[in-house]
């Protein structure tokens, strides 16, 4: 297969409007550590945003940060680090669940929407962008938003794309608004609860005053472990850690410092199903409805592990990969409870035979189909990644 790779946004809109006038559907790549993400990209060419690397501008004090689409996380957080600071939103690193090489890119973030536990304090991906330049399917270059938080002009285009996979525009460049680095970091740890108790201690934790910046409840029963981290200065951390035990109970104990954020990247890159076989569920319901959805699955008939993130709100199941890999009892289950579900891992046999992503109203489908003919209107980019 051809591929393509332009060197800036000209290149890219250039390469852009020869595939759309040819009628070539292209599939857009970024690292290639997301590639199984979605459903399989019909695709005669693959559009790389590698060349479209290195960070613009970033102004510390002014919490700012504008990257190319095609700059590694890497090397994003290495030069965050250096000034004290991070990405709010934790972004996931999707390589060992996917079983994936390269190494991730910024734009592939945004295009997919990644977002890891600290969502629940900090907010997604999307809340932490400023703006955005791409290139539609018609090969323009498009600019949203501004660098600083006060310019709100395209905000709602800004947040479109976020999550878009790549279907209305290939990201040339990214602006986000950082946050300072916490100075100290714990979590509380509690092992041997099951999913609702565990649950309940980290709702019980979240309505509390003490700012927590993660909550997850790890498997169940004996080999349940429950995690709930607490961040800012040393002498804060300290404190509030001594409350939350108050609060909480016997049976937890603290750990801080590289201890606690190994146990925050076990959480964020969904570790325990990695390197398993079977099929990879991404749901989410309401934070108490967490456990009800696995005890409603599992009277259904369904065999699968869950792990619990944002305080019991994302849930990560993995399941047999046959048939349609539990698609029908996950997307009922999930219905009347009121959340939704994304198929995350699975082969591409599976990926093309299920429905990946939420089937969408009538009503909403329509406006979606009504968005991808005006940015796309030749559907040549990722065309069949969100739908088939």
């Amino acid at each position: 297969m051809t591929v393509l790779t332009p060197r800036d946004e000209a290149d890219l809109a250039e390469a852009v409007a020869e595939a759309a006038g040819a009628g070539t559907p292209l599939e857009i790549r970024g690292g290639g550590s997301r590639a199984g993400l979605g459903r399989p990209v019909q695709a005669e060419a693959t559009l790389s945003t590698a060349g479209l690397s290195g960070i613009t501008l970033y102004e510390p004090g002014a919490l700012t940060l504008v990257v190319k689409a095609g700059t590694k996380v890497a090397e994003i957080e290495a030069a965050l680090v250096a000034e004290g600071q991070m990405l709010p939103f934790e972004p996931m690193d999707h390589r060992a669940l996917l079983g994936t090489e390269g190494e991730p890119t910024i734009g592939g973030v945004v295009a997919c929407g990644v977002s890891g536990p600290r969502r629940i304090q900090a907010g997604a991906c999307r809340d932490a962008m400023l703006g955005v330049r791409f290139v539609n399917g018609r090969g323009e270059a498009i600019k949203s938003g501004g660098r600083v938080m006060k310019n709100v002009t395209g905000y709602d285009l800004v947040k479109l794309i976020c999550g878009s996979y790549g279907t209305l525009g290939v990201l040339s460049e990214i602006s986000f608004k950082v946050l300072p680095k916490p100075e100290a970091e714990a979590t509380l740890v509690r092992e041997g609860l099951g999913a609702a108790a565990g649950v309940a201690a980290l709702n019980l934790a979240l309505g509390s005053p003490f700012g927590i910046t993660g909550a997850a409840h790890l498997g169940g029963g004996a080999g349940g472990r429950t995690l709930l981290r607490i961040e800012g200065l040393t002498g804060s951390v300290g404190y509030r850690t001594g409350q939350l035990l108050g609060r909480l109970g016997t049976g937890w104990e603290a750990v801080s410092g590289a201890e606690s954020a190994a146990l925050w990247r076990e959480v964020r890159d969904v570790a325990r199903f990695a390197g398993r076989d079977g099929a990879v569920w991404r749901v989410s319901v309401k934070p108490a409805d967490g456990p009800v959805l696995s005890e409603n699955l599992s009277t259904a008939g369904l065999d699968h592990a869950a792990l619990y993130d944002w305080g019991g709100g994302l849930i990560w199941l993995s399941t047999a990969e046959t048939g349609d890999a539990g698609a029908g009892p996950i997307r009922r289950q999930t219905a009347a409870l009121g959340g939704h579900a994304t198929l995350v891992r699975a082969s591409a046999a599976t990926r093309a035979a299920v429905e990946v992503f939420e089937p969408e109203p009538a009503t909403l489908a329509r406006i979606a189909a009504g968005l991808r003919a005006k940015f796309d209107p030749a559907g040549i980019l990722n065309p069949g990644r969100m739908r088939g």
